[in-house]
């Protein structure tokens, strides 16, 4: 059973910049979370800065992780957002030399403060990387929607990605129809599934998520999920304990 685990980095800033000592804090707690949850899963996917709110970087985190864990799966997201070609360039050979597994390029959210869009598409993004033979290096994802449109992602499919990461799926139908139709054409696709918990209830508002059909079952639906698509990627934004004790029963 393929399951991946989302972790996000530590916040650069809350309220303020941190200092040297608290951002250091930070990054222990991450290495001990990362630590213990690659003990029960197969991957560890890395989120860039969250509805915009700065973070150590991804590749940096995805670092981290690599150098005290060699066998883990890492992945992390990276924004067009903030970024033009040259510094998506950067990331992606960072990435590569870092050994790192995969790259998911999103557009991301807008950030608070500062430039909004620097107008690059990440379909257009992982063409361009493909063609240039970085494809062959390292594996890149894009995202779709939950129920996606298939006649208004062809740009997305001729991008040739490795594969699909969904936004957050609520039901098995979704993840079926969505493989049905990208697996035979050869893409891997990874459905997103948020825990079900109270601490995860704000998230779940926000993306107006309902988990009605899984909440009961959460064990049992993550592995229905890995039935239809051979991957998971579980996210728990609020609630790494909750997860960690679902990752536990799984494995």
């Amino acid at each position: 059973m393929t399951i991946i685990y989302e972790l996000n980095p530590p916040k650069v800033i809350k309220d303020r910049i941190l200092s040297h000592d608290e951002l250091q804090e930070s990054v222990e707690r991450f290495k001990s979370k990362s630590a213990s949850v690659a003990n029960v899963c197969d991957g560890i996917h890395m989120t860039d800065s969250v509805l915009g709110i700065p973070r150590i970087s991804p590749i940096t985190a995805g670092f981290f992780v690599r150098n005290y864990n060699n066998s883990t799966r890492i992945s992390a997201s990276i924004r067009v957002r903030d970024r033009n070609h040259t510094s998506m360039t950067q990331a992606v050979c960072d990435a590569i030399l870092l050994n790192l597994n995969g790259l998911l390029i999103v557009k991301g959210d807008p950030p608070p403060t500062g430039p909004k869009d620097s107008k690059l598409i990440p379909s257009e993004v992982v063409k361009q990387f493909n063609e240039q033979g970085f494809g062959e290096k390292i594996d890149f994802y894009l995202s779709i929607s939950s129920n996606p449109n298939f006649d208004k992602i062809q740009k997305k499919v001729e991008a040739e990605p490795k594969g699909f990461v969904t936004q957050v799926i609520s039901s098995i139908d979704q993840v079926t129809r969505i493989v049905d139709r990208l697996k035979p054409q050869g893409f891997d696709v990874i459905p997103c599934v948020i825990l079900a918990s109270e601490r995860n209830k704000k998230s779940a508002e926000m993306l107006s998520l309902d988990w009605s059909a899984y909440s009961n079952d959460m064990v049992g639906f993550l592995r229905q999920v890995h039935k239809v698509a051979g991957n998971v990627l579980l996210s728990s934004p609020n609630d790494f304990n909750g997860a960690l004790e679902v990752l536990n029963k799984i494995s």
